[in-house]
């Protein structure tokens, strides 16, 4: 099989996470594998997966225009000539004129069921790319059953071409940090010895930080020493943030730390009193498995897949700053709770490899190479 990887952004966020990841466990597993890639990336994939091939993008693909005009000019022909039996494009968008059978990863449903929490032109590309993905490919992975319904009830998904695969969790990035790692991350940061909440994810409206902000707010009122909350993750496109912020009183501290590099994750989430992610809807929910595995007290919403990460070893809330705030209050004010909450976060993160995930995305080009045979 092909798999795509030019789509992979800089920052490394939840796709280029599950990119790398899957790459590196498919070459561990021992599947006949190919990259193509950006210039850029071309180092890390010859590491991350050493016994596969591992292809350039010869064309400028740095901007969307010119990479969606290589995957459908430049990849199919690419494919033909390695001769790959799959193709599998693991961020929506397909090659529509291709030989080899077609994979195609949908991370979530949100740009039909919550188009107003994306910008409106990302909204409708991303719809369209959906539904072109559903009539053309011969499978789809899909990260949850939570997405595999939502595509169905809201895009006319053929349940039966929808092929369930999970994300794992990196456990050489993502584990409970040592006492350096957490003091190393305190120090970068200027939070000396004092508590605080952390929040890892884009600041964009679907993460809902805005209502985080506001129900940080209220359940520090009355704390004579409140935690700080630090917001972790690149700028959104609205400005929801900025007002939320300029509505904090001056005794709240809060601090947008921007891009954390991934060495400093673990310290960051595990060094935490509570990771908060009440976010309105994922495909998955990657960073709150993320924030598991480093041994974090979690609190999060119920909102589509995210119950099927966390189950019972996360504390849940409503989407609302004062649901929001009376949530954070009980936990920072239950320490037995907390270290409950992460004893059980540890275990749980256990049942989440990229190993099994390989497994079945390896499951899902053979029903794809089958079906295209047909």
């Amino acid at each position: 099989m092909l798999i795509d990887a030019t789509a992979v952004p800089t920052d490394r966020g939840g796709v280029g996470r599950y990119v790398d990841s899957l790459v590196a466990a498919l070459d561990a597993d021992g599947a006949r594998l190919s990259v193509v890639c950006q210039p850029r990336d071309a180092e890390l994939y010859a590491r991350l997966a050493r016994r596969s091939r591992v292809i350039t993008a010869a064309d400028a693909v740095a901007t969307r225009t010119a990479r969606l005009t290589w995957e459908q000019t430049s990849l199919p022909r690419l494919a033909s000539r390695l001769g790959v039996q799959v193709v599998h494009s693991p961020h929506y968008t397909v090659p529509l004129a291709n030989r080899a059978a077609s994979v195609v990863t949908l991370h979530d449903a949100t740009f039909f069921t919550d188009a107003v929490l994306h910008s409106s032109v990302k909204a409708r590309f991303f719809r369209a790319w959906t539904r072109a993905a559903l009539r053309r490919a011969e499978l789809c992975v899909v990260p949850s059953r939570a997405t595999a319904d939502e595509l169905a009830r809201v895009a006319g998904a053929d349940r039966r071409l929808l092929h369930i695969a999970q994300h794992g969790v990196d456990t050489e990035r993502f584990h409970p940090p040592t006492a350096d790692e957490v003091a190393s991350v305190r120090r970068s940061l200027s939070l000396g010895s004092g508590p605080y909440v952390a929040f890892l994810g884009a600041l964009e409206p679907r993460k809902n930080v805005p209502a985080l902000i506001r129900g940080f707010a209220q359940a520090c009122r009355g704390r004579v020493d409140p935690p700080t909350l630090v917001l972790a993750g690149q700028p959104g496109w609205d400005s929801q943030v900025e007002r939320a912020l300029d509505a904090v009183p001056h005794r709240i501290r809060v601090i947008r730390a921007g891009y954390l590099p991934f060495g400093q994750l673990a310290g960051f989430l595990g060094g935490a009193e509570v990771v908060a992610y009440p976010s309105l809807g994922e495909g998955f929910g990657l960073p709150v498995l993320e924030a598991m595995a480093c041994g974090a007290a979690v609190l999060t919403t119920r909102r589509l897949s995210l119950p099927e990460v966390g189950g019972d070893a996360v504390a849940y809330c409503g989407v609302g700053a004062g649901d929001i705030a009376a949530a954070l209050g009980e936990l920072l004010d239950d320490p037995a709770r907390r270290h409950s909450l992460a004893s059980a976060a540890l275990v749980r993160a256990k049942d989440f490899s990229w190993s099994t995930s390989a497994a079945r995305h390896r499951l899902a080009y053979d029903r794809a190479a089958r079906s295209h045979r047909r």
